[in-house]
């Protein structure tokens, strides 16, 4: 999304006085909006954008994109689009998801022509768009093209991957393939792949989608130590002890995004 650095200040009081009739409260915000920054020891005023660092630019920010971003994007939505249509902004960070991919290029042309009327612009490397979604890999794959491309969004990371059930079928194929290690060398294995599994996945609230990821690598992990001998009878309470030994225990490893993104000051 774009950088705040041009906002436009007449319009940004235009969208405060829509709420807020307070002629103080406006020269407030004026003043905050024009009190430039001290560059070199030389003091330069602030004629566009909503005053980088201040307290309230975040949400003068927030303001000006409600009002020439959301409303239009929302009634986009409603009037514009031929397919189902996701919106998600957080600050000046925006995914916005399409059933159709004319609808995506449409509405990327029509976003950049509606945030220059506001003096906004996209970042030139940020914004793009991609092939995602559940069916996104299938369908790449059969025309011949590589795996769905990432996007980042509020520090996490998103991909077109397989299920839990298609992880654990190839962690099955991989154990197949180690079945004859020593203990100790599958159990450093599995380690880092429970490990990689929880750095992922381990967010608020997903403690039982851990419990039951490791729950099942220890079945599969007895089941690989039972198919090295007909003899073998691999109990219960020796993978729980192995399990004890080697693979980590599910805990949440990621803050909820109200902390995560908090601001805390000296003060």
């Amino acid at each position: 999304m774009p950088s705040f650095d041009m906002v436009d200040q007449k319009w940004m009081i235009r969208f405060v006085e829509h709420r807020i009739g307070d002629p103080r409260i406006i020269r407030l915000i004026q003043k905050w909006m024009k009190a430039g920054v001290l560059e070199d020891g030389e003091f330069k005023a602030s004629e566009r954008g909503t005053g980088q660092g201040s307290v309230i630019s975040p949400l003068l920010a927030n303001i000006y994109l409600h009002h020439a971003f959301d409303l239009w994007a929302n009634r986009w939505r409603q009037w514009e689009a031929t397919g189902d249509m996701i919106i998600l902004r957080y600050a000046d960070d925006t995914v916005v998801g399409f059933e159709h991919e004319t609808d995506a290029r449409r509405f990327l042309d029509m976003m950049r022509t509606r945030l220059e009327e506001f003096a906004l612009s996209l970042h030139p490397e940020k914004t793009r768009l991609i092939e995602f979604g559940r069916h996104a890999a299938a369908d790449r794959e059969q025309r011949g093209l590589g795996k769905p491309e990432t996007f980042t969004f509020l520090g996490f990371t998103f991909i077109c991957s397989k299920s839990r059930k298609g992880q654990l079928l190839e962690l099955k194929e991989e154990m197949r393939r180690r079945m004859h290690w020593p203990i100790s060398e599958q159990g450093r294995w599995l380690r880092q792949v429970v490990i990689g599994f929880f750095n992922y996945h381990a967010v608020p609230t997903n403690s039982r989608a851990l419990a039951a990821f490791r729950y099942h690598v220890m079945t599969l992990w007895r089941r690989t130590l039972q198919r090295r001998s007909q003899k073998d009878q691999t109990t219960w309470d020796r993978i729980a002890h192995l399990a004890e030994e080697w693979l980590p225990k599910p805990r949440i490893l990621h803050p909820w995004p109200n902390v995560r993104f908090a601001v805390k000051h000296p003060r």
